[in-house]
């Protein structure tokens, strides 16, 4: 017998009305992707901005002001709003003639479009390319993790995931790096860079980053750190201070990351000032961010901002002893006992009646120790 079960499922229904006061699309990839991960803050400011953009009505005026006071929030939350959108990459803000860095105009960028971009690539090739795309089997799987590489890898992009990969996503990484000749340090940089950049933990998204990489001929460190030099200093900064402590590729941790992040937005130091401070790791058996930052925020506590002020302002007073950090061992403190304040009083003499007032002394102990007498 059948019997309909009406709880395990809610139906949503939409009520039409005679009167058109208005709609305003809002993609689902938006309410799917992107909301999740603002406050909801950002996603007023996002929906009423889209709505005045939508409407396309040149006679409303729709400021940052008048956003705020609106949503009866802060101004300088509507700017951060615009901030954290632009850098999930979908909006971009168009400067205006003015010379207030707050003037400007948000572009709403085609979410559809950004996501056929990133998760598809036109591809052109004869029949005999096609058949050279290669297709990883669970046979592949298996050899591929016997390889030290290829299983650290594996294991650096769970700690950046915060999650376990499953077989299947080993298998499309696998994919990348024979079809887009990319070394397991590129796929590893790729995952990191949506994860702390984007915001994106999605496998399609990144294999979108791979592509495009592949499109613009970077296929190697030396070549991707030459890329965010030009477009993402930030990340850029983050290459070169690993590189120059002597990690290589490796990746820094979230620590690392706000560590690093200190010496250019609190401290203001150039690029410069960082890796000639990561010269100091020379000194050390085992450099360390840390140590890298004992010597940067020393720097800035003494106002150092230049290479030329190290030398000027950096010198240790003469005279006095440093342990192995670097910081002033002072002056040994004595232990007072209650003999404190006894005076030396053998400073005077020279060795040699130093040696004859003590033969004296041990001459006449032992003339008194058998009851003699003078």
């Amino acid at each position: 017998m059948h019997t309909e079960n009406r709880g395990e499922n809610m139906n949503f229904t939409i009520e039409t009305t005679d009167m058109d006061l208005g709609d305003t699309p809002i993609e689902n990839i938006f309410i799917n992707d992107y909301m999740p991960m603002a406050n909801g803050a950002y996603v007023k400011v996002y929906l009423l901005g889209y709505k005045n953009a939508h409407d396309k009505d040149s006679t409303i005026d729709m400021s940052n002001e008048i956003i705020a006071k609106h949503l009866n929030i802060p101004l300088s939350d509507v700017l951060n709003a615009w901030d954290f959108w632009e850098d999930k990459g979908i909006i971009e803000k168009l400067p205006q003639d003015t010379d207030s860095r707050f003037d400007y105009r948000v572009k709403f960028l085609n979410l559809k479009q950004l996501y056929i971009k990133n998760n598809y690539r036109q591809i052109d090739m004869d029949d005999e390319s096609k058949s050279r795309s290669y297709t990883c089997s669970v046979e592949d799987l298996v050899d591929a993790n016997r390889i030290p590489a290829i299983n650290t890898m594996f294991n650096s992009i769970n700690t950046i995931m915060s999650r376990q990969l499953v077989p299947n996503e080993k298998q499309r990484i696998l994919e990348w790096i024979h079809n887009y000749n990319m070394d397991p340090d590129m796929i590893e940089k790729a995952f990191f860079y949506s994860v702390e950049k984007r915001g994106r933990r999605n496998i399609g998204y990144i294999g979108g980053i791979i592509r495009n990489w592949y499109d613009e001929g970077i296929t190697n460190m030396e070549a991707l750190q030459e890329h965010f030099k030009a477009t993402d200093e930030r990340h850029y900064r983050y290459g070169q201070v690993m590189k120059h402590l002597g990690y290589g590729s490796r990746l820094p941790s979230k620590g690392e990351i706000e560590v690093i992040d200190r010496w250019f937005d609190e401290y203001g130091f150039t690029i410069e000032m960082v890796l000639k401070g990561c010269e100091g790791s020379k000194k050390t058996a085992n450099p360390s961010i840390n140590y890298i930052d004992g010597i940067l925020t020393s720097w800035h506590k003494k106002g150092i901002k230049t290479i030329d002020e190290i030398e000027q302002k950096d010198q240790k007073p003469a005279g006095r002893s440093y342990d192995r950090r670097g910081r002033s061992a002072g002056k040994s403190k004595a232990i007072k006992t209650r003999f404190h304040n006894f005076e030396q009083r053998t400073t005077d003499y020279t060795a040699d009646e130093l040696e004859d007032i003590a033969r004296r002394k041990r001459e006449e102990y032992y003339i008194k120790s058998r009851g003699e007498t003078k």
